[in-house]
């Protein structure tokens, strides 16, 4: 999991042997932001199929309609979550992308 990827690298000594190249930060980098734009893309199906739901509601609601927009929800909040994670994880993988770069 990219998630796993980037701490592995922040975790690993910015120097030395055991140090990560560049090419491998910058590689890990743009996986990363790949899957940030899965995840954003699957925030807006969720936002959409939240906005079709209200839309056919009208004066009634049923059960099903409810769960629905229940389980809509629930989902919309984690991926907001994993989006907030990854992003706080890319910007600080980005920094050690860009002390490597300088020291070289």
């Amino acid at each position: 999991m990219i998630h796993d990827d980037i701490r592995s690298l922040l975790e690993s000594p910015q120097t030395g042997e055991d140090a990560p190249s560049l090419d491998n930060i910058e590689h890990t980098l743009t996986a990363g932001y790949a899957q940030a734009l899965a995840l954003e893309a699957e925030r807006w199906r969720i936002e959409r199929r939240i906005a079709d739901v209200a839309a056919r509601l009208g004066d009634e609601v049923t059960d099903e309609d409810a769960a629905e927009l229940a389980r809509l929800g629930q989902c919309l909040s984690s991926a907001d979550g994993d989006l907030n994670k990854l992003r706080a994880l890319l910007l600080a993988l980005r920094t050690r992308a860009n002390e490597v770069r300088a020291a070289a």
